[in-house]
């Protein structure tokens, strides 16, 4: 008997685990409580149970809704009925900051609070009971309750559903890949680690920023170009940018470089090993999930996501912001044009909606990182330093999830992401330099939330209704 079905025999039968599943989400979303419980991996792991078990997908996502809904009703009732009694109960009684940061999210976005408090996990418990503790309307809170937990209950399930669905095919993985997996895997997280640390240290805020400041004062022609650098935004030195561009340069010479070398011999080892792992682990979820991210990556995905942003800068006359950012995606895309035509690498696997495109670099992907990359520069800008790893972070997983989605479809190789990943960090180092070169004012306050749901609205749109390009 292997491990997986070892795993199968302890799983609780289908009813038990739809109840398990159900009290996770009401406890995670239950005021006081579902501050101490790890409900994200309680969640997890009770859904990929379920994929393992080929529960039906809907009545999981239907057990997770209406717990979620159960559990902030029953936190908005909490807070409506005893008011500030709350606040001498445990633990909210020992860490008084969790109600005022909930009470600060609340305020700041109103009844919007309810729908997006569900995502950001700090304020996740609170903001329902702050909701009921303020008064506010129940049919409001109603809708917006019932709208976030849709949204919220397949995100939550999703990737432990598929996760389980997969679970058997990764625990018999053949030995000689399972070093390759582990391998991606580690290099995924430490480059991911590094650019984070990096990204903090060359900051104003950062150590390797001041040292390089001292050292720059002791010398008078350091000191006249480091003043001549500072003379931009906020009078800081753009070190993160330079150095973001000297790194991303010298990368994206030195892989086109190795992967011309090898063009004549066709894919690098490792491009055909992880080819042949990710159709090894495919499963008819991950590529449906990767094909309607190709639609997101393309063209037409683009300018959805982008399209309301864009009008927003239009109706504040920020004309710098759209130039610079209609310009990154511009110069991504002429470059991916001109790459693609100058190596002439082909695909692993060319659809008939991609005949006559060529592999390197990956446009998906470069495009992927010049727009979760600007978008979390201009984002974070308008936030404190300590909270802006947030956006790079989140970026940096949007990035990644677009561009391995490419290998489960089979349209690329394992190199082709990383020449176009280095080339859209080029091309962000770029704009990032030229937006950073004068002082600019703030473009807060920003819409962000009804701008943010426009773009989901749209892409959802071109998902459905219009064929990949």
């Amino acid at each position: 008997m292997n491990l997986a079905d070892a795993l199968y025999q302890l799983t609780p039968s289908p009813t038990l685990l739809l109840l398990i599943i159900a009290a996770i989400a009401l406890v995670e979303s239950l005021a006081l409580v579902g501050l101490l419980v790890p409900g994200v991996v309680l969640i997890t792991a009770a859904a990929s149970l379920a994929g393992h078990q080929e529960l039906a997908l809907p009545a999981i996502v239907l057990a997770a809704f209406l717990g979620a809904v159960i559990g902030d009703w029953a936190s908005f009732w909490l807070g409506y009925t005893q008011h500030d009694r709350v606040t001498r109960l445990w633990p909210l009684s020992r860490h008084p900051e969790w109600l005022a940061r909930g009470a600060r999210f609340f305020q700041r976005y109103g009844t919007l609070s309810v729908f997006f408090g569900r995502f950001v996990g700090p304020v996740r418990p609170m903001v329902p009971l702050i909701a009921g503790m303020l008064r506010m309307s129940p049919r409001a809170f109603t809708w917006a309750n019932i709208a976030s937990a849709a949204l919220w209950a397949p995100a939550y399930v999703l990737p432990g559903y598929l996760l389980g669905r997969t679970w058997q095919q990764l625990v018999d993985i053949p030995e000689g890949a399972r070093p390759l997996l582990v391998a991606l895997a580690a290099i995924l997280v430490v480059l991911a680690v590094m650019f984070s640390w990096l990204r903090q240290q060359v900051g104003r805020t950062g150590r390797l920023y001041r040292l390089l400041a001292s050292g720059a004062r002791r010398h008078p022609v350091m000191r006249r170009l480091w003043l001549s650098q500072s003379a931009g935004v906020q009078g800081e030195v753009p070190l993160a940018s330079w150095l973001l561009l000297i790194l991303s340069l010298g990368g994206v010479s030195g892989w086109t470089l190795m992967v011309m070398q090898h063009g004549a011999d066709g894919p690098l080892v490792m491009d055909s090993r992880l080819n042949a792992l990710f159709a090894y682990l495919a499963v008819p979820g991950l590529e449906a999930l990767s094909q309607a991210l190709a639609r997101v990556g393309d063209t037409y995905g683009v300018l959805a996501l982008v399209l309301p942003w864009g009008g927003w800068l239009l109706w504040r006359r920020r004309f710098d912001a759209l130039a610079h950012i209609g310009g990154g995606l511009g110069l991504i895309a002429l470059l991916n044009t001109w790459g693609k035509a100058f190596f002439a690498r082909p695909r692993p696997d060319t659809p008939d909606y991609l005949t006559g495109s060529l592999a390197y670099p990956s446009a998906h992907a470069s495009t992927a990182v010049v727009l979760a990359g600007l978008a979390a520069a201009f984002i974070a800008r308008e936030l404190p330093h300590q909270q802006r790893h947030w956006v790079y972070w989140g970026a940096i997983l949007f990035a990644m999830i677009m561009a391995l989605s490419r290998l489960v479809i089979g349209v690329h190789w394992f190199s082709d992401l990383v020449g176009g990943a280095l080339l859209g960090l080029v091309v962000c180092a770029l704009v990032q330099l030229a937006w950073q070169a004068r002082p600019r004012p703030a473009l807060a306050p920003c819409p962000w939330t009804w701008l943010t749901l426009g773009s989901l609205a749209l892409v959802a749109a071109r998902i459905a209704w219009l064929p990949p390009i």
